[in-house]
């Protein structure tokens, strides 16, 4: 079931194009102040439903407040600045290199190799949907906003390995949240222009972008990596450009293409071999229950 959590979570950041195609006209760091504030009352509403107190004292250590943060803001703050210094397909492509890098870091010895090997085919895959049929070549010039791109495939990787490590309490997100949104508030008083005029459309796509992609999947993430198969999820994660090509298609905003159908086998071959139990995996499984 916890890995199921987090498939729900792949599934809600594939949803995010869809969403932002609705907020675009906000400034980055306001709507991310502003969703990760809603992040924060999905705990206070759910104590509220059960009837629990309503602020519980976080039982984060100083380490997961400060991996904690520095996942959630620093990714979203160097993906920002990234799309700042670099075109967005660039961008888009380095940042996906956290799925691959997330599945070396979970994988044992033994494993070690068809995380490589799947992750490869799984990068490859979502190559054929952020390309598409543009153009893509990496320039020097750009090279700031590359290593911003770099930088975030490296923090969410890293934040995923730990949150899988971690013992905190899945409703201490809610204190990240409002770390979160305290400083993504303060980076758009010093980075961009403040408008508070937002039509009613914008509001439904904040309130449902806190809920989903940029709220509540965190929660579901940290489920997942938690207590469900770390190595699907990590391989699994490749599919949220391909779910977002899915919503566009089906809006009327994107059309078919065969890079689709491709990324879409190569994902899932990706995800086999990278969860395909070898032959050792077999025998000690199947002396485990014979021993019983």
């Amino acid at each position: 079931m916890a890995t199921i959590y987090g498939l729900s979570a792949v599934i809600l950041w594939g949803m995010l194009a869809l969403l932002g195609t609705v907020t675009v006209e906000i400034p980055a760091f306001q709507l991310l102040s502003l969703c990760f504030c809603i992040s924060a009352l999905i705990i206070v509403i759910k104590r509220i439903i059960s009837r629990k107190a309503v602020f519980k004292k976080p039982s984060l250590t100083v380490n997961q407040w400060l991996f904690g943060t520095a996942g959630l803001f620093g990714f979203h703050f160097c993906y920002f600045m990234a799309m700042k210094y670099a075109p967005a397909i660039e961008v888009s492509l380095i940042v996906y290199i956290w799925p691959l890098l997330l599945a070396v870091f979970v994988a044992t010895k033994q494993s070690l190799l068809k995380a490589l090997s799947g992750g490869c085919a799984g990068f490859i895959g979502i190559s054929f949907i952020i390309i598409g049929n543009g153009d893509f070549s990496l320039d020097y010039n750009y090279l700031t906003g590359y290593l911003l791109a770099a930088a975030c495939a490296l923090i969410w990787s890293s934040y995923s390995w730990y949150l899988s490590k971690s013992n905190n309490d899945v409703e201490d997100i809610a204190w990240l949240s409002v770390a979160v949104a305290l400083l993504s508030f303060l980076a758009h008083l010093q980075l961009e222009p403040s408008s508070w005029d937002f039509t009613l459309s914008q509001w439904a796509g904040i309130i449902l972008l806190g809920l989903g992609p940029v709220g509540g999947s965190f929660y579901l993430w940290d489920i997942g990596l938690k207590h469900g198969n770390k190595q699907l999820l990590a391989s699994l994660s490749f599919s949220a450009p391909l779910i977002s090509s899915f919503a566009l298609y089906a809006a009327g905003l994107n059309t078919w293409s065969f890079n689709i159908t491709a990324a879409v086998g190569l994902i899932l071959s990706g995800a086999l071999i990278t969860n395909m139990k070898g032959k050792q995996n077999l025998k000690v499984l199947n002396q485990h229950k014979q021993s019983k």
